[in-house]
């Protein structure tokens, strides 16, 4: 694997056509996916000054615990470490949250997600729901 530093930063208004396109080369955007661009937190990963990907996140209204509800990784980017830079900075959001768990919806038939987030601590507790809990501040 071929290690490349991303820079992470919130996702901009002018970011949501580029980050469209490429959600849809890889699997299809739809409505869902500008909805989630639009109305979700969102963060950008860059790299050389291009978007590389970006992970969307829900937070409960309690601030208990945080889903990821997209993580997604240019094809050009995968196996670059972009995905890994991605789900940290979403932990790290999540426990400056005050969260107590980062949870993620993961279909088991998808062997790759499943093994990304169970190598990186990631438990199963529900029909393809899995979660890390995340140390308290």
């Amino acid at each position: 694997m071929t290690y490349r530093k991303a820079e992470i930063r919130p996702t901009r208004p002018e970011d949501e056509a580029l980050l469209f396109g490429l959600a849809r080369l890889d699997r299809g955007a739809d409505e869902r996916t500008l909805d989630v661009l639009e109305h979700e937190t969102t963060f950008v990963a860059e790299i050389d000054g291009r978007p590389a990907g970006y992970v969307a996140l829900v937070v409960d209204a309690d601030a208990a615990r945080v889903r990821i509800d997209q993580l997604f990784v240019a094809p050009e980017h995968e196996a670059e470490g972009v995905g890994r830079q991605l789900l940290e900075y979403a932990e790290g959001f999540a426990i400056a949250q005050g969260a107590g768990a980062l949870d993620v919806v993961a279909a088991e038939d998808d062997v790759r997600a499943v093994a990304f987030y169970r190598g990186r601590g990631f438990v199963p507790v529900g029909d393809d729901l899995f979660e890390l809990v995340l140390p308290r501040t």
